[in-house]
């Protein structure tokens, strides 16, 4: 069900800070605009390379809070929001019910606002792991932005996180996913940005460094191990 409710962004570089260190990241910097065409899209690429920078910035623009949580979340424990979300502008579709902005480096802070503040869940009381599937695992169509969702999942929790977001797809959620796991990047229908080589590009399941990299390590273990230790 293709209903989607940010169908693309564009990027007003007249109204960037020079000052910003977002002109000093290529992959952005040489990007003006960016459609969506899936209810599933991954941003996936190197530590640094922008993906979490755009993540953040599409799901400030939308009304979430930064640090995380759904759009009545209103707290922050340090701003380091970047100049981007200022300048970008989201092509919209239809509006959401419901969704949430979800970061696996603030998720302590989202789970204890939500006890505190709005008498929500008490995400604390489960393992780390469970606490973050707990809260991931809302039902319901809605537009749902992740940054590194797998953190804290064993590979067994992450194929359980993977049949969630390609379930709640079909009933017209809408998935903005920054990941490093190949076995959530495997699901099926969704479309893949690659934030490598200074600049955005579509790329197939099989070209990503996540998958690659996985791969080749699986397959030949001993020759990778011993070009990478020297023995």
């Amino acid at each position: 069900m293709n209903i989607l409710y940010i169908r693309g962004l564009r990027i007003n570089w007249d109204t960037m800070p020079l000052r910003s260190y977002v002109w000093n990241i290529p992959s952005i910097a040489n990007t003006s605009s960016l459609d969506f065409t899936k209810n599933v899209t991954f941003f996936v690429g190197e530590n640094g390379s922008g993906k979490s920078t755009l993540l953040e910035a599409i799901a400030s623009s939308f009304g979430y809070n930064p640090e995380g949580g759904t759009r009545n979340y209103h707290f922050s424990t340090f701003d380091d929001l970047s100049d981007l979300s200022q300048s970008l502008t989201l092509i919209k579709g239809v509006y959401p019910k419901f969704g949430y902005f979800f970061r696996a480096e603030t998720f302590y802070n989202v789970a204890t606002t939500s006890i505190v503040e709005y008498g929500g869940n008490d995400y604390h009381s489960n393992s780390h792991g469970e606490g973050h599937l707990e809260f991931l695992s809302f039902d319901g169509p809605g537009l749902y932005i992740m940054d590194e969702p797998e953190a804290a999942l064993s590979p067994q929790r992450q194929l359980a996180l993977l049949k969630h977001v390609y379930d709640l797809a079909k009933k017209g959620a809408q998935f903005i996913i920054a990941t490093h796991s190949p076995i959530l990047l495997s699901c099926p229908n969704a479309e893949i940005f690659s934030f490598d080589e200074g600049k955005i590009t579509n790329c197939r399941y099989e070209e990503t460094l996540c998958y690659v990299i996985t791969k080749r390590f699986l397959n030949d273990k001993d020759r990778m191990l011993k070009n990478l230790l020297g023995e």
